[in-house]
Formats: structure tokens, sequence, C-alpha cells
């Protein structure tokens, strides 16, 4: 098991983020999280990240604490609206999380080809366009090839060519476990083949998207703000 939450519960004064969370993922598995704005799902990412830790329940990844530096060595994590360090180079940015990850730099220039940022090498993160840094932070989340991958509206901000470049790039990561937090729902079907979704800090559906489909006979969309809603069966 690579990813086990069970019954979490995170609260911001009196809002309640997550109510009683509780699901697993398999080592391999491909999950898609789908919900509203402030449905949970950006804290749910942070906890199991190790970012922030919940008001009550457990994380476990690959049977540790998300801060352990076993854990930490096999995850990477995209928060949204990821800024890299913006003093730094793109360069310098990704030499230095390829020190911490202990990744040859191959791969460094590897990832600035096919991201198009190879001609931004020397440009400060600040100096990027919001695509750019997008692709950076994505860059830097990656380069390592994670085992677990947890990824926060990946697609922000990118033009259609970078989505494609993206989703090509993490489709090559076979064998890594996703969960990818997203409102694109073309995106999530591309990258991953289950979902949970989430409202008002509860699971209201979990399964494989190809069950999700069958459920009615009309567009996916339509099913998931009904599941959202509570006005499914």
């Amino acid at each position: 098991m690579c990813i086990y939450i069970n019954d979490i519960v995170k609260k911001f004064g009196n809002l309640v983020a997550l109510n009683n969370i509780s699901f697993s993922v398999s080592c391999g598995e491909k999950w898609a999280l789908l919900g509203p704005n402030g449905a949970g799902k950006s804290t749910l990412l942070k906890i199991i990240s190790g970012l922030i830790k919940p008001d009550k329940g457990e994380v476990k990844i690959i049977g540790e604490d998300p801060s352990s530096p076993k854990v930490r060595a096999i995850l990477g994590y995209l928060p949204e609206d990821a800024d890299p360090f913006p003093g730094l180079s793109v360069i310098d940015n990704l030499k230095f999380i390829s020190a911490i990850r202990n990744v040859s730099e191959d791969r460094i220039y590897e990832l600035l080809e096919i991201l198009g940022l190879k001609q931004y090498a020397n440009y400060k993160a600040s100096s990027l366009s919001r695509g750019n840094r997008q692709k950076l932070a994505i860059a830097m989340a990656i380069i390592h090839k994670p085992q677990i991958l947890l990824l926060d509206e990946p697609l922000n901000y990118l033009d259609i060519p970078s989505q494609e470049i993206v989703i090509d790039l993490l489709n090559e990561l076979k064998n890594s476990t996703f969960l990818v937090s997203t409102h694109i729902l073309s995106v999530a079907d591309r990258l991953t083949d289950k979902v949970l979704i989430i409202s008002n800090g509860s699971i209201k559906w979990k399964g494989e998207f190809s069950n999700l489909r069958s459920m009615a006979n009309e567009p996916i969309e339509q099913i998931i703000s009904k599941i959202i809603r509570g006005n499914f069966p």
C-alpha cells in the first residue's frame, strides 16, 4: 500500500476542511481528485505530502510517516500555483533540486529540452511567464522520477501545446502512483483511471472512471455534478 488515509480531520478555525476522510491507494494506481473549489482537495494533498498535519486520524506513505526521509526521497509534489525559487535562475533551481534528489545533470537538460525551457535556462524564475514558471515547477517535482506523485492542478497556466507535452511526460512515469487534483476532466481521464470525488471535506464517491461513465445515460460531467450536489442515487 502506497498511501493509507484513515479518519482524517482537518480544521482551520471553525472551517472543517476535511471531515473523517478514509481511503487507500495501492502502489502503481493513478487517482484523480475531483470536486468543487474549497472541497478540501489541496488540503488533502498537503497532508499526504507532509507539509501540514491532520488534527485527527492516521496517514501512512509506504507504511511511514509522510515527513520521514524515506518518504521524502520517493515523493514528488506539485502544489497549486507553485512558485520556484524566484531569485534563482531556471538552471540553478533545477541544479539545487537535483543535488537534493541525487539526480545527474543529464536529467536537467533532458527536462529543459522537453519542456521548451532551454532558451530560458539562465533567466531568473521571477522573470518567466506564468506558464513557464509552471513548467519549471513541474520539472522540479518530477526530476527524480518519483514513485509517488501528488499534483495539484498541474496544467494551470499552460497553453494547449504545453499541456500535451506535460501529459506525455507524466504518462512516461508508468510505474508511479498518481494522485492528481484537477478541474479539467479530460486531463483526469488521460492521466488517471480511478476517481475520488470530494465535496465539503467529505468523500462523495470513489471508484473506476469506467464505472462512473456507466452510471447513467448522460455526460460524465453531469453525473459528477449530481454526485457533488447529492442528487445522484
